[in-house]
């Protein structure tokens, strides 16, 4: 099986194999995926980290070897803080927003497939000091909050993982990446991760809620912030009130989205 790595700020990764078809999410650079298929001018690709399949242009393909693929999966790589930062070789500078993934980071340069980039002057987490899987849960929720406050404003789009656009499985998959923590892509996939917190005064920063449609099918996620307040995508980020019933806009003066569940996914120590 052939691997490769996104050497772009973004690429769009898309249900068919047509550059008409829908974006179902986006590779981000220093993401890598595997190649399961070739239809003419589009690879069909499963996406490492959360295992999505869909369809990239070959034209945005960077081939990466077996090794190093098989490298990038056992670590957990640092992720940028900043709302943009460049990564550059002598040639290139290529722009990346916060929460890219900087493989094999030392400090000041980060390993591309076979070649050195640097990546300096900018802000990331640390994986082994404090911001990944091991670190603690109270110091996580704090940066999970304030990040969660930089996407503020980004505008909704389907498929989105970057704050250029971005959709609300993508928000709250990209703002637990910042604190160690893989969620599945989509909201009916991250319903089944975390703990039922079974009343919303109950609820504490960093927990995500679900809420379903008229069919009862999981459709949209938040993330909890303090006294009940929820930022999530919804024509851009936003933050509203959460209560029982659900996400009530005040400036429609009505509910928007009618509340499912409560997961955490942090414990309290």
């Amino acid at each position: 099986m052939e691997h490769g790595i996104c050497a772009l700020s973004a690429v769009p990764v898309r249900a068919e194999p047509s550059d008409k078809a829908e974006i179902v999410t986006q590779l981000i650079f220093g993401e890598c995926y595997s190649i399961l298929l070739t239809q003419g001018n589009w690879y069909q690709v499963r996406i490492a980290a959360d295992h999505y399949v869909g369809w990239m242009d070959v034209k945005q393909h960077t081939p990466v070897s077996a090794a190093y693929f098989a490298d990038w999966q056992a670590q957990d790589h640092p992720r940028t803080l900043d709302v943009v930062q460049v990564v550059s070789d002598s040639t290139t500078r290529i722009p990346v927003a916060l929460g890219t993934r900087l493989p094999f980071f030392d400090g000041m340069t980060l390993r591309l497939g076979d070649e050195r980039q640097l990546f300096y002057n900018g802000s990331a987490t640390n994986p082994q000091n404090g911001h990944g899987p091991q670190g603690p849960a109270d110091q996580r929720l704090r940066l999970l909050q304030k990040m969660a406050l930089t996407f503020l404003k980004a505008p909704y789009l389907w498929g989105g993982k970057t704050l250029f656009g971005i959709d609300c499985s993508g928000l709250t998959q990209q703002l637990y990446g910042l604190v160690g923590v893989q969620l599945p892509r989509d909201a009916h996939q991250q319903i089944h991760v975390g703990q039922p917190v079974h009343f919303v005064a109950q609820t504490q920063p960093g927990d995500l809620a679900f809420f379903d449609n008229a069919e009862g099918r999981i459709v949209h996620v938040g993330l909890l912030l303090e006294d009940q307040q929820i930022i999530h995508a919804s024509g851009e980020v936003r933050i509203d009130p959460l209560d029982h019933n659900g996400i009530f806009r005040r400036d429609w003066q009505k509910y928007s989205h009618k509340l499912r569940l409560i997961k955490r996914l942090l414990p309290e120590e």
